[in-house]
């Protein structure tokens, strides 16, 4: 019902990110023609990698981008202390409070182009691939939302973290990218600081039959467990720093 309200709105919004995924593949295709390999990835690896990031992107942004944005509002206007008020888990409430249904369309365009990549490629997952990819992605998920969770209890001190925030969500961009292309500090830190480089590539190389070691699957799911202990740590931390917007 909120997003029927402007349905010219809702629709443009579902556009411009089929847009802005039409121009990720584009920029794919212009690399691709110059060269047939990136660090063990082909073009249609690589594809198959812009559309499990995209379905990643678009699925945290359905449930979890708008609520955490709005967190830092919450404290600043006051209306985090009737949340507190209400007999549920404040985290809970205020990380599922909406969700965005446009971006679902997102999440389905970035299914359909890695359906088309598999064609190309003749993959055929198997049926343990094809659960195992969507376990890791949903850890990958769960990884984006306790970081961006995290920074966003920094409004509790600053009362408007968002430019933090979206600052994190602008690194999505690396997801989209294949680990094998970077080297060095760059890898170190998109892989072991903020584990952006791990999110979309490991589920899609057991998609693909990529994986180097099954360790990179047990290091996905750790740096889930990290980063979710972090994240509860902090907010906890936060909560104890809250006075309240009338105090």
């Amino acid at each position: 019902m909120r997003d029927m309200q402007f349905k010219l709105n809702f629709l443009l919004w579902i556009v411009v990110e089929f847009m802005w995924f039409g121009l990720q593949l584009a920029f794919v295709a212009v690399i691709y023609s110059h060269t047939d390999i990136i660090a063990t990835w082909s073009k249609w690896e690589v594809v198959l990698l812009t559309g499990a990031s995209q379905f990643i992107q678009q699925t945290f942004h359905a449930v979890f981008l708008n609520n955490i944005v709005g967190l830092s509002e919450h404290v600043r206007t006051g209306r985090l202390d009737f949340m507190l008020l209400l007999p549920v888990n404040s985290r809970f409430l205020i990380s599922l409070r909406t969700v965005d249904l446009g971006s679902f369309a997102g999440a389905l365009g970035g299914l359909a182009v890695m359906a088309y990549a598999c064609y190309q490629m003749t993959l055929v997952p198997t049926l343990t691939q094809t659960v195992g990819f969507f376990v890791l992605c949903l850890v990958g998920i769960f990884i984006h939302y306790s970081l961006m969770f995290a920074l966003a209890s920094i409004s509790f001190l600053s009362v408007k973290a968002q430019g933090i925030v979206w600052g994190y969500y602008n690194l999505f961009n690396i997801a989209r990218l294949p680990d094998g292309a970077f080297r060095g500090a760059f890898r170190a830190v998109f892989t072991f600081g903020i584990p952006m480089l791990l999110v979309s590539n490991v589920p899609v190389k057991l998609l693909a039959s990529k994986l180097s070691s099954p360790w990179e699957i047990v290091w996905l799911i750790g740096m889930a467990g990290v980063c979710g202990l972090i994240s509860e740590l902090g907010w906890r931390w936060a909560m104890t720093r809250y006075t309240s917007a009338s105090s």
